[in-house]
């Protein structure tokens, strides 16, 4: 549920299922699907949510159905390296920090190679035109739950948010599908492409579209598929390679939903949480690994 802006600091204490849409549901009644479909994407923004909206919104458009947006306001920087020190300590928080400012500097000097997989893959990354986008505080927010209840929505696709609240889950009777840029459980959390690469796990470098439940990327899995990158990607790229390789399945997996016939399964594999890399953890993968 992880440049994925979600907060996985905040870790639920026992993760619950959101359940599927029942008869009489507004995804299930006779009567409510004589109505325009409603397709409702929450996300953070960032760079790589426009590619994910656009992605989705032309492999979904069609005659009586809508795709709205909800955008939450990005977690300001200062709360989420003081979560961080509470959960890992000052250290290692100041540390993912200090990466994550390296990372903007080098910025510039990837524009080129992203530039490169959009156009390979023919990734929009242009905000999207002919959308509704609704803006709120977070999606835990008040705001955002009627927002969700006056939409009505009979899938809800989540990308790069907060970990999302059971109150907000059960706000509509419709399953929550997420993105996830790595293979779970084995790489649940943030940066997972990355991690699977600096643990020398490449065949565990891919994508996930799962259901959300009140866990870290713990959901129940619908799709995944495994991500062979170039040697020019780093930290900077692995995820609009991903993005490319998820947006096909994620958009299966909205279509199942809509047809009742999601598939959820459980995959045997360790499950792990991974956080941001700290600086001195992002310069030794790569002197020693190559992997950056």
């Amino acid at each position: 549920m992880p440049t994925e802006t979600k907060t996985p600091d905040q870790i639920p204490e026992q993760p619950r299922s959101h359940p599927m849409p029942k008869p009489g549901s507004p995804a299930g009644d006779p009567v409510t699907r004589l109505r325009p479909v409603s397709i409702v994407v929450l996300t953070a923004g960032g760079p790589l949510a426009p590619v994910v909206v656009n992605g989705l919104a032309a492999r979904l458009a069609g005659p009586g159905r809508t795709l709205t947006v909800i955008e939450e306001e990005p977690e300001a920087k200062s709360e989420i390296i003081r979560r961080r020190a509470r959960k890992l300590g000052w250290w290692t928080a100041l540390g993912q920090a200090a990466c994550g400012i390296l990372q903007r500097l080098l910025a510039s000097g990837r524009q080129a190679r992203i530039a490169a997989i959009l156009g390979t893959y023919g990734l929009d990354a242009s905000p999207p035109a002919a959308l509704a986008v609704h803006r709120v505080a977070s999606v835990n927010s008040d705001a955002c739950r009627a927002l969700l209840r006056s939409l009505a929505p009979s899938v809800v696709a989540v990308y790069g948010t907060r970990i999302i609240k059971p109150a907000t889950l059960d706000a509509v009777p419709a399953p929550f599908v997420n993105y996830h840029a790595g293979i779970n459980p084995k790489y649940r959390g943030q940066h997972p492409g990355y991690w699977a690469l600096a643990s020398g796990d490449a065949e565990n470098a891919g994508v996930t579209i799962h259901l959300v439940d009140a866990g870290v990327d713990t959901g129940s899995v619908l799709y995944q598929a495994r991500v062979v990158f170039s040697p020019e990607d780093t930290i900077a790229t692995y995820q609009h390679v991903q993005a490319a390789h998820a947006l096909p399945l994620f958009a299966r997996a909205i279509e199942d939903a809509l047809a009742s016939r999601l598939a959820p399964r459980t995959v045997a594999l360790p499950s792990r949480q991974w956080f941001p890399p700290t600086i001195w953890d992002y310069l030794r993968n790569g002197v020693v690994r190559g992997v950056w």
